[in-house]
């Protein structure tokens, strides 16, 4: 069985992006090189990505293209060819079409799907985008939350998780420190379905 692990750089007071449309973005990031090149053994470790379509389409813009630009270093073009290949599923009601190794699914029961692919599925799925995560959370199929913490309190803008309002129980599994006052930390939500309990 697979396992959901929502990844994301966020803020000290837990916002994603400061202003909409920004979608990671912003000028609060402070990633280095270090945190990238993590980032970018992360992924490629994984066995699938899961993006919802306003963050698809935030990655679909930068990465295929990114190994085009002789400014940027090597470590930035490594990760657009990493995106470029994964396999990676596009959960979306309205697009018909993607390219770079993605499959759309969509629909009433998307969660059924994506329950099923996870069952399916040996290793980690990584998990793009708030609306997505948050349906998975609610549907008790979210396994692991790995927060990127950046050294900024926003104080407004688009929050971790859309309209949660119930308490959950994490366990700290893993942290570590980068340049910049950058903090990773990964959390198991404690309360995960198996497969096929849903």
């Amino acid at each position: 069985m697979g396992r959901f692990v929502y990844s994301m750089q966020v803020s000290l007071d837990l916002r994603i992006e400061q202003v909409p449309g920004d979608n990671g973005a912003g000028e609060w990031l402070r990633i280095g090189e270090e945190l990238h090149r993590t980032a970018n053994a992360l992924t490629r470790s994984l066995a699938l990505m899961v993006h919802g379509r306003v963050y698809y389409e935030v990655m679909e813009e930068a990465w295929p293209r990114a190994h085009e630009d002789a400014s940027l270093p090597d470590f930035i073009h490594e990760y657009g060819r990493i995106w470029t290949a994964k396999p990676k599923v596009l959960v979306s009601r309205t697009r018909r079409s993607a390219g770079h190794n993605t499959r759309i699914i969509g629909g009433d029961d998307a969660i059924e799907q994506l329950a099923a692919l996870r069952a399916g599925t040996g290793g980690d799925i990584s998990v793009g985008g708030a609306a997505l995560a948050t349906q998975l959370l609610r549907a008790g199929l979210l396994d692991e939350l790995l927060l990127f913490t950046h050294p900024a309190i926003l104080g407004f803008g688009r929050p971790l998780f859309d309209d949660y309002d119930m308490p959950v129980d994490l366990e700290l599994i893993e942290q570590r420190s980068f340049e910049q006052g950058v903090t990773m930390h990964r959390y198991a939500v404690q309360d995960a379905k198996e497969a096929g309990s849903c």
